[in-house]
């Protein structure tokens, strides 16, 4: 199983970036999927989370600007960041408690990171 994601760049403060990321390999289900952030000189910040179901949460610095989604067909997750600013820009990771089939357990998966630079 690997994680791979997507959507990097350098954008303006109150711009907007869409991130992406596509889970691959003999995958049974998802379940819980969810962003993280890491700043440079700081600890790894957890961003956004979403469900099986599709229920939403949010970490307080994010709330109201960014918006996660997830498409099933595609095992892909989704985080549409607006409203962006300086205090944005680190490295975005995507998690996922995936079941494959081999082994036949719920394992945490983790991409490779891509990094967002919030500046004029």
């Amino acid at each position: 199983v690997q994680l791979q994601a997507s959507g990097g760049g350098l954008v303006q403060p109150g711009g907007s970036l869409r991130l992406s990321c596509a889970a691959s390999g003999s995958i049974v289900s998802i379940n819980a999927m969810r962003w993280y952030r890491q700043a440079p000189g700081k600890q790894r910040e957890w961003v956004a989370s979403i469900s099986s179901g599709g229920g939403t949460m949010y970490g307080d610095s994010v709330k109201g600007r960014f918006t996660i989604s997830r498409d099933y067909a595609k095992n892909t997750v989704y985080l549409q960041m607006n409203s962006l600013k300086p205090e944005d820009t680190a490295v975005y990771y995507c998690n996922g408690e995936v079941l494959a089939t081999t082994p036949p357990v719920v394992k945490s998966y983790w991409g490779q990171g891509t990094l967002v630079t919030v500046s004029s």
